[in-house]
C-alpha cells in the first residue's frame, strides 16, 4: 500500500514549503520524506503526519483517517 501523499498537498493546496514553515519542520527533511519512494519498510511517519496536522491547525488522527479515507493506493 502507498500513500499518494502528493495528492493530499495538491488537494489540500499545500506546498512542502508551506508545510515547512506552518509546522517548524526542516524543509528538507519534509522534502526527502514527502518524496521518497514508499515501500513497505518506509512509511509516512509520526513526524510526517504532525507536520500536516501542524500546517492546517488540525489534528494528526484527523489528518490519518482523511488520508486512509481519500489517498491510499493498495498495490
Amino acid at each position: 500500500m502507498e500513500i499518494d501523499i502528493k495528492g493530499y498537498l495538491r488537494e489540500k493546496e499545500l506546498t512542502i514549503y508551506e508545510v515547512s514553515k506552518r509546522s517548524g519542520y526542516g524543509y528538507t527533511t519534509l522534502h526527502k520524506s514527502f518524496n521518497k519512494q514508499q515501500t513497505r519498510a518506509t512509511s509516512l511517519n509520526l513526524r510526517d503526519l504532525d507536520a500536516l496536522a501542524r500546517a492546517q491547525h488540525a489534528t494528526m488522527w484527523q489528518v490519518l483517517q482523511e488520508l486512509e479515507e481519500n489517498y491510499m493506493n493498495w498495490k
